[in-house]
């Protein structure tokens, strides 16, 4: 892949493997407050009329308007509540669908009759990657975004083909959340963004180091040769990119190799030479033994386990990355 045309972003959504789950409308009127267990997948949502608080721990909390949408990449606790306090009533999130339904199958809080305070719609999806924990770590930790129509479009594309038992479901579900989180990441503010790889794109000379590392993974590269790609000097590139990124370049760059090593691996059809030059390592053996003591098991042997533990009934959402 070029390095002129690789995007790092569409390319960590990819290897990260979203698969949809789980989608409905919620709606909520008068007092009520839910809390929400930590949960630990991706979550979002869009709310379309209304307004309701959002306190999800660890960060500053916001009051969501229609045509806000936010995006939590490994979903932490949080409370979910009407504008006036109420007790929070909890909920553990792997039930997170059991709420009192209207007639309309929405799932409900606090007062079931009469018109509601805030819609929104909103769901849970799963990230089937083996290296989804590592790879979400590169993301900010929540994303609230406003007056973005098209996010609010997406959330209910998804629902509704969450809805339907379609030919191709699974495959348009997949297609869809990778679009709708590469439009919530890339929305996300240049100044608003945490150490992790949006910061790291919004830069112009990091970005620069991040398409190489990510476009030409087979290059043997040195710290001198990223810094010398995005025009500074090794000391201040280092520097730089540590503080931007949230992980040295070397770091960075061995995370991305094995994650896609892990991914090629897991397709069960790539030799191991082939594999270990894609990554860009001269040799099976050398390769072996860097992936060995990454992931704590030799390739062979992580190969063969990751194509047991894939479903008999379907195969992979897609091709291996690269």
């Amino acid at each position: 892949m070029p390095t002129a045309t690789s995007d790092p972003l569409a390319q960590v959504i990819a290897l990260l493997r979203p698969r949809a789950i789980f989608s409905k409308g919620i709606s909520g009127a008068g007092r009520w407050a839910v809390r929400y267990s930590a949960f630990g997948q991706p979550g979002f949502c869009a709310v379309t009329e209304g307004s309701c608080r959002l306190a999800v721990d660890g960060e500053t909390p916001v009051v969501l308007e229609a045509g806000d949408f936010v995006l939590l990449p490994a979903t932490p606790a949080f409370t979910m509540s009407g504008l006036e306090p109420a007790p929070p009533v909890l909920i553990d999130a792997l039930q997170a669908a059991s709420g009192q339904a209207d007639p309309r199958g929405d799932v409900r809080y606090g007062r079931r009759d009469g018109p509601a305070d805030v819609r929104q719609f909103g769901g849970y999806f799963a990230f089937a990657s083996p290296d989804a924990a590592l790879l979400v770590s590169l993301l900010p930790r929540m994303i609230h975004i406003r007056g973005v129509p098209r996010l609010t479009e997406l959330v209910h594309m998804v629902g509704e083909e969450a809805a339907q038992e379609n030919a191709g479901r699974s495959l348009i579900l997949a297609r869809l959340v990778e679009i709708l989180l590469i439009e919530a990441l890339r929305s996300v503010p240049r100044d608003a963004a945490q150490p992790g790889l949006l910061r790291g794109l919004a830069d112009d000379r990091i970005a620069v180091a991040l398409r190489h590392m990510h476009g030409d993974t087979e290059r043997t590269w040195t710290v001198e040769g990223l810094a010398l790609a995005a025009g500074m000097s090794r000391s201040t590139f280092f520097e730089r990119f540590a503080r931007i990124v949230g992980m040295r370049p070397m770091e960075y760059l061995q995370t991305w190799r094995m994650a896609v090593a892990k991914d090629l691996l897991s397709a069960g059809t790539v030799p191991l030479d082939e594999v270990a030059q894609r990554v860009g390592y001269g040799s099976a053996s050398t390769f072996s033994t860097a992936f060995s003591r990454h992931v704590g098991m030799p390739p062979g042997r992580y190969m063969r386990r990751a194509v047991d533990l894939q479903p008999r009934d379907s195969g992979p959402l897609r091709p291996p990355l690269l």
